[in-house]
């Protein structure tokens, strides 16, 4: 849906109405389960990128040309609680704007608010609509506080949970408490998720489906089923479970490691929808003398992948965090970032030694990697939906991303100025390096 100027006042106007109704709904005693919650965000960010060398560039590359980008969000969030247990959420969002040169040219694109869709114009959709059913294993409980798509009320130590609509898989898989958001945390996406995990979604980072969660005390065990886009980077998802899906499963072992918080979760994937294969588009050439891989796209064919996640708090301002991932990089990618292998490490510090407990400091370098399918080709000419110089000298891509979030004496009010420092874009040492300079401003309420 294209939304006209009276659409979006009216969106506004909504915000608005919803956020004064919220005061009276979510402000309450959190000690009383919650029935009903409204909130909201809206996230600007400014990206400016000097021109930078590269010894040739093609259809898909980084521009290396001097370049400045704007994105906006600005979401709603709805909960309601129907009977015990049972929550339904709804997320209307709007999106506008760009990322650097469209987010093609870097497997670890600079911005993680930003979408491959072409046109830059603010577009209406509804992000989130899912209905979530909890089933307490026992009577021991801790309290949830009222948040975006969280109702305030008591949490069962043991249960199981039925969670299926429209959703990100990342709501629920791979999270991390230091690098799991754009909107607040790091702006790379390969650091924002696990770059090689490429997770079934629309071109917007959505999917329908349904996750099932176990809960057993300091042990979590997750499962689900969602649907893939019809073609590479797609608007459109394919209902069609029989012919194309994406099932995840991931275990997440909380501990304390000397009285301090730590999570360690490993996650398996699996695609299967119509993809190409890179090594027979090697020998499937187009009218434009590349190979091909949409060419070679035939239902029935599998990607694989694997990732590992930790989280660690090690003082009450310093905590640290890691990513490894793996694909078997045979198989066009279909939905996240053109990564096959990644990892990632780094540090988050909160300001509280400077006496400033609501700043964060975020320090964290990422790696990527591609299969040698892959390698050769994009080495050959070949084009993904976000990559293609037009050949290749390969090396890993490698990121450096240094943020500082200043929180002022506003509530809900956060800015942030962030650099990253990119190697070798879209896995070319005849390319770059990069320096990407940003500004976040994010409210939430």
């Amino acid at each position: 849906m294209r939304p006209t100027f009276t659409h979006i006042m009216k969106f506004i106007c909504s915000i608005i109405v919803a956020i004064l109704f919220a005061n009276g709904l979510s402000a309450q005693d959190t000690t009383q389960q919650q029935r009903v919650n409204v909130h909201f965000q809206t996230t600007y960010i400014y990206q400016y990128k000097p021109a930078f060398s590269a010894s040739y560039s093609g259809p898909n590359s980084l521009l290396n040309t001097e370049e400045k980008q704007n994105s906006i969000t600005a979401s709603l969030f709805f909960g309601a609680r129907l009977w015990k247990g049972a929550e339904i959420y709804l997320d209307p969002e709007i999106a506008g704007g760009s990322g650097l040169s469209g987010a093609f040219g870097m497997a670890a694109s600079t911005n993680g608010e930003s979408f491959r869709v072409g046109d830059p114009a603010p577009t209406l959709y509804v992000a989130r609509a899912y209905f979530k059913q909890t089933f307490a294993l026992g009577s021991k409980s801790t309290m949830n506080e009222d948040g975006q798509n969280q109702l305030a009320d008591k949490e069962p130590a043991r249960f199981v949970r039925i969670v299926a609509g429209k959703f990100s898989l990342g709501d629920f898989f791979d999270n991390n408490a230091y690098a799991g958001g754009p909107r607040t945390q790091f702006l790379n996406w390969g650091l924002m998720s696990n770059a090689a995990w490429d997770y079934a979604a629309n071109l917007r980072g959505y999917t329908a489906g349904a996750v099932a969660i176990l809960q057993m005390d300091n042990m979590t065990y997750k499962v689900g089923m969602a649907t893939e886009p019809t073609m590479a980077n797609g608007a459109d998802l394919n209902t069609d479970l029989g012919m194309a899906r994406g099932l995840n499963a991931e275990v997440d072992r909380a501990y304390t490691l000397k009285k301090r918080a730590g999570h360690l979760r490993f996650l398996g994937y699996m695609n299967e929808t119509n993809m190409g294969s890179y090594a027979q588009a090697l020998h499937t050439i187009d009218s434009t003398n590349r190979p091909n891989v949409i060419q070679t796209e035939r239902n029935g064919r599998r990607k694989t992948g694997f990732g590992i996640n930790l989280d660690q708090q090690l003082t009450d301002v310093l905590g640290i965090f890691g990513r490894i991932g793996w694909n078997d990089g045979k198989t066009e990618t279909w939905a996240f970032t053109e990564a096959d292998r990644t990892i990632s490490l780094g540090i988050s510090l909160t300001g509280d030694q400077w006496k400033r407990k609501d700043d964060n400091i975020g320090l964290a370098i990422v790696a990527n990697g591609l299969s040698k399918d892959h390698k050769d080709y994009l080495a050959a000419g070949g084009l993904g939906f976000q990559l293609g110089d037009g050949k290749l000298s390969y090396s890993n891509e490698v990121v450096t991303e240094l943020y500082y979030s200043w929180k002022p004496l506003v509530k809900g009010l956060w800015m942030t100025g962030d650099y990253q420092f990119a190697l070798h874009p879209g896995y070319n040492s005849d390319r770059g390096p990069v320096n990407v300079f940003s500004f976040r401003l994010h409210v939430e309420l």
